[in-house]
């Protein structure tokens, strides 16, 4: 290509003489930290504006920002980051726009000057389609004073492993990585970009990274656009939903992240952006950017309650999808417990060594062993999520008796195995399986749902039949799952443990939420659980889960104990990070978070929760 340049496959530049060296020094590894992105791929932000993980050019991409799990203290060494470094920070500031993914960051020195960035992802719709660039803008404005500042821009390739050659021409920087090439496109010098300069910022300045295209139209009208269009879709998104009188603030972030972690082309909807952050600080790392089916019936049940209607029809597709490809399988059928967000099964686990991992605690693991283990409560899990499509006349694909059909199969291997070993919920490695009280229960709903179902679109005989079977399986749950001797449901067969998962019971209808055996359940797992309010995942275990802890909540609000709940309600969100969001699990002692973030499970709980205990309108005012 003509006049360019290579300008660099050697080490970034030390931080140079007479600067203020602090700058340079990464802060510890931190998940107070925003989510921006466009429901293609994502990018997470930290309170300094620095982008810390980004995978690309989708979820589950190759992370070119992945700072979040590779951090050093070694200004030469660091590597899979985009930020912009204010002289002598002393102060930041950080909020969404409100009712959007747009984020704004200020900067402050130790003299007042000030920048503004603003960051986002671009979507919107044009000429009548959604349109998702895989493209990354953040504008640099100066908003008091005569701030400087030096732009970094270290993106890597292979998890960690590389430093792409950089090449340059006269208003962009090209990135060579290992399977594409990116660009950034800029009106600020790009010598200065190149070799991260410090200088002033006296005017705006837009930085767009995108695939290694050119601009079709001057780069401030096309970012300030973008910007207005982007803000205008999510707000009118956001404007859609049903939201509770009361915490509607939290409500419509928790609404705007679960969207976010929508794959919009197929539909599906991710656990979390990230990979192998510790649940605790004893580690247990594992890969968090698929669709586990486990979520199926809360994600509907959410989505359902906030009049998502939309994302929910691109969800049941997806599950529908799921189901279609197990009804056309003759030979070696089985339905997956995780999925890729392209219907992927192959997601054999490996260790990324290339990376350190978050705070240095590894491996970091990239694809899932789940998709290779028995999970039963699949089963009811999508035939639950898959029901809305028989009862919602919203909805523009109505359930019919071909898709009944292709679901009886699902009921017809439930029924086979509820009695049957797997690896629980919570996939249980390092335990042999055993017969878990959780998806015994989830089997026990596939075959309740399918006789509700058949009634519903007039098969009388196949209700009967489904119903007869739900009887016997549930007799037979009874029978097993309940020990005498704690006066308790425990979580598995003849066992004597409790584990989160047996809040669930009411919430699928197994049991009403007053009957006695529940609420003699609740009081055990409160003596066992339960600390500072907050569910533990077991006995012994040194951080609380957060979606448990909503699950926990819910149960105490419909067993009579709504106060009680509000108080804890209330409590877990003032436990929100600055920008409103929550990880899988949380120290309950420092409210440190820990896990795969943001954990979009976590949010659906809080929405849950939120409209079951909130004011009605009526009463609000």
């Amino acid at each position: 290509m003509a006049n360019l340049l290579n300008v660099t496959n050697s080490p970034p530049p030390v931080a140079p003489v007479g600067t203020d060296a602090q700058e340079f020094l990464p802060e510890k590894a931190s998940l107070d930290l925003a989510c921006i992105g466009n429901c293609a791929f994502s990018a997470l932000v930290d309170k300094k504006g620095q982008i810390v993980w980004a995978c690309y050019p989708r979820f589950d991409g190759d992370p070119i920002f992945c700072s979040l799990l590779k951090l050093t203290n070694t200004y030469s060494n660091d590597l899979g980051f985009f930020d912009v470094v204010l002289a002598r920070c002393v102060k930041s500031e950080q909020q969404y726009i409100r009712n959007t993914a747009v984020l704004c960051t200020k900067l402050y020195d130790e003299n007042g000057s000030a920048i503004e960035i603003v960051d986002f992802v671009p979507r919107f719709e044009s000429h009548e389609r959604e349109y998702r660039p895989n493209m990354l803008i953040r504008i640099l404005k100066p908003i008091s004073g005569r701030p400087r500042a030096r732009i970094r821009l270290r993106p890597t390739f292979g998890y960690g492993w590389g430093t792409p050659e950089k090449t340059r021409g006269s208003n962009h920087v090209r990135y060579l990585l290992s399977n594409m090439t990116v660009r950034l496109t800029t009106n600020a010098p790009i010598s200065y970009v190149v070799d991260e300069v410090l200088f002033e910022v006296d005017e705006p300045m837009y930085l767009i990274l995108m695939p290694d295209e050119s601009l079709k139209a001057p780069i401030n009208q096309l970012a300030d656009s973008y910007l207005q269009k982007t803000q205008a879709w999510w707000f009118n998104w956001s404007k859609n939903l049903s939201v509770p009188f009361e915490w509607q603030d939290q409500v419509i972030r928790a609404a705007i992240t679960v969207k976010l972690g929508n794959f919009e082309e197929t539909g599906a909807i991710l656990a979390a952006m990230t990979t192998s952050v510790p649940s605790s600080p004893a580690g247990g790392n594992f890969d968090y950017r698929y669709c586990w089916l486990r979520d199926a019936l809360r994600v509907v049940h959410a989505l359902n309650q906030i009049g998502a209607t939309q994302t929910l029809e691109g969800y049941l597709r997806f599950l529908n999808n799921i189901v279609a490809t197990y009804h056309e399988t003759k030979e070696h059928k089985k339905i997956f417990s995780v999925y890729g967000v392209s219907l992927e099964t192959r997601l054999h686990e490996r260790e990324m060594h290339r990376l350190p991992g978050y705070r240095g605690i590894g491996p970091v693991r990239l694809g899932s062993k789940d998709s290779e283990t028995v999970h039963h409560d699949v089963y009811g899990a999508v035939i639950l999520g898959l029901s809305q499509m028989f009862f919602d006349r919203r909805l523009s694909v109505q359930g019919d008796e071909v898709m009944f059909c292709r679901l009886e199969l699902l009921g017809e291997d439930a029924a086979k195995v509820y009695n049957h070993p797997d690896y629980g919920s919570r996939g249980e490695r390092n335990q042999p399986p055993q017969v878990h009280t959780y998806s015994s229960v989830m089997c026990w709903a596939a075959c309740d749902r399918l006789s509700k179902i058949a009634c519903q679109i007039g098969l009388k005989d196949k209700c009967n039949y489904w119903a007869n079977k739900a009887t016997t399986i549930k007799n037979d749950i009874m029978q097993h799952a309940w020990n005498d001797q704690l006066n308790s449901f425990v979580s598995t067969w003849s066992g004597t443990d409790i584990d989160p998962s047996i809040i669930a019971l009411p919430e699928v209808g197994f049991v009403s939420w007053t009957d006695q055996k529940f609420l003699n359940t609740l009081v055990h797992m409160e003596k066992t659980l339960i600390k500072n309010g907050m569910v533990m995942n077991g006995p012994g275990e040194v951080v609380a889960n957060n979606y448990a802890t909503f699950r926990y909540i819910r149960a105490l609000a419909e067993t009579g104990r709504k106060e009680q709940a509000r108080k804890l309600f209330d409590g877990m969100l003032g436990n929100l990070n600055s920008r409103g969001l929550l990880s899988e699990t949380m120290d309950p002692e420092t409210k440190e978070f820990w896990g795969n973030f943001p954990q979009n499970v976590a949010m659906v709980g809080l929405v849950t929760c939120a409209i079951i205990l909130s004011k009605p309108w009526l009463e609000g005012f």
